[in-house]
């Protein structure tokens, strides 16, 4: 659903970085009036030109202080490695009173790389829209992203509220529902929600890859027994899921012990056939299928909403980065 303003929520926004979630962010904020003039930056010089081509933003630049200055929100859209460089870059050049904030899908880490660096008269308030789809570069975003989808913010306890509420209306506006937490409390939640199963899915991927004794035709003709909807996980950007295992390590390897405790668990039960266990297994699991269909967070179509043939299916249905 589509929500408009009569006056933008920033008269100025900068976009640091214009991947998929960058680029669909300026093209949200066009479309609803939410900022009157998009700044963007990239370090690349034919992504910049290609940001142009697609009327992305007013301004363009390679240079991320140029891209800040004088704006009302700051948006840092790179991969959680290389927070610290644009930190240190931007921060000389923001406006007293500024909204800082990113979309990394781990937040601690984030913390720890921008907020040192900081001047004391701007906004810190790191984000995460948990939106996405295994596309990147400016041409992958789309306006409808955000719809629907949650956008967790994990402010300081000294954040100022009324940052914190401007902020939220911005992520409201583009669509999103909107949540608060603790930050350590975030990268846990995370790291069971998309992290692991993007780890799971690079692995699967991977072993099938390994195989010598099922060849790769054989695994592109019946990828759709499953395999499929884990290659599209598996084709996520490597940059950023390289960044998120090493900046959410605890977490992650918190869970991926206690994934293989149940791993071993259903091992046993298929070895000594017990159906039962399965069963009750796959049971609950439907219901928690069910439970996020319910909850609006996916289609009840097979495939997993995902319409073969059909334009933009892929990018308008995907939910978890």
């Amino acid at each position: 659903m589509t929500k408009s303003l009569q006056t933008p929520v920033f008269g100025r926004l900068a976009l640091i970085g214009i991947g998929l979630i960058g680029s669909s962010i300026a093209r949200v904020a066009r479309a609803r009036n939410l900022a009157g003039h998009i700044a963007i930056y990239s370090r690349s010089a034919e992504t910049i030109a290609r940001a142009g081509e697609l009327q992305l933003g007013d301004s363009y630049s390679t240079d991320p202080a140029e891209a800040a200055r004088d704006a009302d929100c700051i948006i840092i859209c790179v991969p959680v490695g290389a927070s610290t460089q644009i930190a240190r870059a931007i921060a000389p050049h923001l406006k007293p009173g500024a909204i800082v904030s990113d979309v990394g899908s781990v937040k601690r880490a984030v913390i720890e790389q921008i907020q040192p660096h900081l001047p004391d008269n701007v906004h810190f308030i790191p984000a995460h829209p948990v939106a996405g789809t295994e596309k990147s570069g400016p041409d992958a975003g789309f306006e409808t992203l955000f719809d629907n989808r949650w956008c967790i913010l994990t402010p300081l306890p000294e954040t100022d509220q009324q940052a914190i509420e401007t902020l939220s209306r911005f992520w409201s506006a583009c669509g999103a529902n909107m949540e608060q937490m603790d930050a350590d409390h975030h990268d846990l939640v995370l790291a069971i929600t998309s992290h692991l199963p993007h780890l799971i899915a690079y692995n699967i991927v991977g072993t099938a890859n390994d195989l010598e004794t099922v060849t790769q035709s054989e695994v592109m003709k019946y990828s759709a027994g499953g395999f499929r909807d884990f290659t599209r996980l598996a084709a996520s950007d490597p940059t950023m899921w390289r960044d998120v295992c090493l900046h959410n390590k605890d977490a992650l390897l918190e869970m991926l012990a206690r994934f293989s405790e149940d791993l071993s668990a259903l091992q046993r039960a298929i070895r000594w056939s017990k159906g039962d266990e399965l069963f009750d297994l796959f049971t609950h699991t439907r219901g928690i299928r069910r439970a996020i269909i319910d909850a609006g967070q996916e289609v009840d179509l097979p495939d997993f909403g995902r319409q073969a043939g059909k334009p933009g299916s892929d990018e308008k249905r995907d939910a978890l980065k």
